[in-house]
């Protein structure tokens, strides 16, 4: 007689067997519970360490189908012993995160960065491109901020759809500082650098010049800094040459690192169902 076997479940509706991937250091998963993803630095009996994009570290038991890669589960398991934590190291983007190789761009989110202009779209472009399309974050300029409380009112930002400006010489008294106190949401956030202009926060020693120029106070500071520096008067290709100089984060100023990162944490943070700080 025909032998059956006692699990009568068609194919194609048993689970598929979750495939087992090495903890190789370097390869960038996803803990589908928290969300954390983030590179392989370490892995040891029954644990495996990642770093996620800003360095932060957390440990996770390796336990079956207990991680995403590329979007489909997988079951981490240690390495062979030729792989070790120090003879591989994460590889990094030009803002200096985990680069997450062959990643495709996520859907875009709700919500948004803005900044004041086009220069500033193009140097966060540059330097942290490749981390916003990963978080599908997208970056739009205003061509100035004297509307912004209005600008953040027709957005209408939300939880689920955040809103993070970046303004050029945030510092108190100026006009900046005020236009910016103004925005009262508790899903939009303000910060900035207190730079005249995006320029300005590329440091000196990466274009060669000993440092910035002091522009007296009324004149346009582009061409007094282009006149001071005997640049060309053509501030569009002198935008062009300076930005051609930044390779990665180490050619910018703290002051606008720090505020950029903080504005993509903003924007992907996921809802907790309480205001911000």
């Amino acid at each position: 007689m025909r032998q059956y076997s006692p699990d009568l479940t068609p194919p194609w509706k048993k689970p598929k067997p979750v495939p087992q991937v090495p903890a190789d250091p370097g390869l960038v998963v996803e803990e589908p519970g928290t969300g954390f993803c983030g590179a392989v630095i370490r892995c040891e009996a029954g644990t495996v360490t990642l770093e996620d994009r800003f360095g932060k570290h957390r440990v996770f038991p390796l336990e079956p189908g207990g991680f995403l890669l590329e979007g489909r589960l997988v079951t981490l398991v240690r390495p062979s012993p030729g792989s070790s934590p120090s003879s591989v190291r994460p590889s990094r983007t030009a803002s200096g995160s985990v680069a997450v190789p062959g990643a495709r761009a996520r859907v875009a989110r709700a919500g948004r960065i803005y900044v004041e202009g086009r220069h500033d779209a193009e140097l966060v472009e540059k330097v942290w491109g490749d981390d916003l399309r990963v978080e599908g974050v997208v970056v739009e300029y205003l061509e100035g901020i004297d509307d912004l409380p209005a600008i953040v009112t027709e957005f209408a930002p939300g939880p689920d759809a955040r809103l993070g400006i970046l303004v050029d010489h945030l510092v108190p008294g100026t006009k900046e500082f005020r236009i910016a106190r103004a925005v009262t949401s508790e899903h939009a956030l303000v910060v900035g650098h207190p730079y005249i202009d995006v320029w300005e926060a590329v440091k000196p020693a990466s274009l060669g010049i000993p440092g910035w120029p002091r522009i007296p106070h009324g004149q346009d500071w582009k061409t007094g800094v282009c006149r001071e520096l005997g640049w060309p008067d053509n501030t569009g290709a002198v935008w062009r040459a300076i930005l051609a100089r930044v390779n990665s984060y180490r050619d910018l100023e703290p002051e606008l690192l720090g505020r950029v990162e903080e504005l993509i944490d903003f924007v992907t943070a996921p809802d907790t169902g309480g205001s911000e700080a």
